[in-house]
């Protein structure tokens, strides 16, 4: 079985513990409160199946959602459309993004950007959401520390019980963690099972590279960006102190 990439039970696995909403620290709140005087276009790139685009949709921010996911986005137009709102959501990897419009602002919410795990790649994907920005435009995006429990082979199971009465289980098992390169590798397996029968299986490469809070600040400095603000927990002002907090940055260009 080949690796896939955001597939249709991991899409089935982010619909249930991602729900539309559902605020994981104050997130949604800080997202909403930082854009609510934009006029123009907002991106939020890796936008996953809808949970941070639909309330700022419902708040009356005019966005657009970018993911390389094409299950993921058939879940995120699906839940915006149940929802009874309007979005243009793009396929494409930010590294190689060429979009139609400019944007007043581009969010990355969730630590979604320490998913591209080539360096390289992820500052290419930085330098792209520059040239999407309009003058003046910011760029936000939080991201996190790893937990620092890095046991090669260990392995951890979830369970996740569906509506209509199937059931996923998800194996991790943790395959590489370099810390000279800043990153791990996870192997997950995905099995969906109906009355005790497995029906459905898929595998999945989940890769971090992290980023220290002032090497992803200097980064950023270096793409162009000319002022950069950072916070902890989504509490603007609060410097981060420990390696438990979310890292917010904020850059404008």
């Amino acid at each position: 079985m080949s690796f896939s990439h955001y597939g249709k039970l991991c899409t089935e696995v982010y619909d249930l513990t991602k729900k539309v909403g559902q605020s994981f620290g104050g997130d949604i709140e800080f997202y909403k409160g930082k854009l609510q005087s934009c006029k123009g276009r907002v991106l939020e790139a890796m936008v996953g199946s809808g949970r941070v685009i639909i309330p700022l949709l419902e708040s009356g921010l005019n966005l657009d959602g970018v993911d390389d996911s094409p299950e993921m986005l058939a879940s995120c137009r699906r839940r915006i459309t149940d929802s009874g709102l309007q979005a243009d959501l793009y396929e494409s990897k930010l590294q190689s993004l060429a979009l139609p419009h400019k944007y007043e602002a581009i969010i990355i919410p969730g630590g979604s950007f320490l998913l591209i795990d080539d360096r390289e790649e992820s500052i290419q994907a930085l330098k792209k959401l520059y040239e999407h920005l309009e003058p003046g435009g910011s760029l936000i995006m939080d991201i996190f520390l790893p937990d620092g429990q890095f046991e090669t082979g260990k392995v951890h199971t979830s369970v996740f019980p569906l509506p209509d009465g199937d059931t996923i289980t998800m194996e991790s098992k943790l395959i590489e963690a370099d810390f000279f390169q800043q990153r791990k590798v996870n192997h997950l397996k995905y099995e969906k099972w109906r009355e005790g029968t497995l029906i459905a299986a898929e595998l999945q490469r989940f890769a971090l590279r992290w980023y220290g809070v002032q090497e992803l600040a200097l980064v950023l400095k270096e793409i162009g960006f000319s002022q950069i603000d950072i916070c902890a927990d989504f509490q603007e002002g609060m410097q981060p102190t420990g390696s438990k907090q979310k890292i917010v940055y904020l850059a404008r260009k």
